[in-house]
């Protein structure tokens, strides 16, 4: 009979400390759990705040002509043309709200998913125009100097994106980015949607990154 009671008693010592330890291997996981997650919040809001930042700017200067001519049901034409000299600042930078991301489970790893493309973020532009030719019939309205205004801001826009600007933005960000995840001990995966044929902000980030 004590023989049997001292096994029933080893028994429920045993069940007793298997809950015990399941309790606190649960209870350790999920504090660690809450502790990548909260980790991993921070580490995007201050991803988030650098993308709030301009990156890379530039002064950019362009003249642009404009011409247009109206014909008169075949009888005679009309033309009327500007001259633009324009200049600009133009910034470049990041939108964080395109990114998409995940947390790698139970390990310190963001997997971007998506790293939005370089853009223009603002232009500051300043226009002059010069030799303004216009017919009696062809004149220039308010609404003509918007479009070319507006056509004018396009152009610069299109240098912009076709200048250094944006690989200087990548090279900026892929800095602090590593030092943002250098410092908190986590890792970043990054993907890009569409890759450039030059060498890209996910090849960047991961050669600063093997340097610690």
């Amino acid at each position: 009979m004590e023989s049997l009671l001292f096994i029933l008693a080893l028994a429920i010592g045993a069940i007793a400390a298997w809950q015990i330890f399941v309790w606190r291997f649960n209870v350790t996981k999920r504090k660690k759990k809450e502790l990548l997650e909260t980790e991993s919040t921070i580490l995007l809001e201050r991803i988030e705040k650098v993308f709030k930042v301009i990156l890379a700017e530039g002064y950019f200067s362009e003249i642009y002509d404009h011409s247009h001519k109206k014909d008169f049901w075949g009888l005679f034409e009309t033309h009327k043309k500007a001259l633009i000299v324009a200049k600009a600042k133009v910034s470049i930078g990041f939108d964080f709200s395109k990114m998409t991301w995940r947390l790698e489970e139970g390990k310190k790893k963001i997997i971007i998913e998506n790293f939005p493309k370089a853009e223009v973020l603002s232009i500051d532009p300043q226009y002059k125009f010069y030799d303004i030719n216009q017919g009696l019939m062809s004149r220039f309205k308010p609404e003509d100097y918007t479009k070319i205004i507006g056509e004018a801001k396009d152009l610069m826009k299109e240098k912009a994106l076709e200048s250094d600007l944006p690989s200087s933005a990548n090279k900026q960000i892929s800095v602090i980015i590593k030092q943002l995840a250098n410092s908190m001990d986590w890792e970043l995966d990054i993907h890009e949607e569409k890759p450039a044929k030059s060498k890209s902000i996910k090849e960047t980030i991961k050669g600063y990154l093997k340097v610690s």
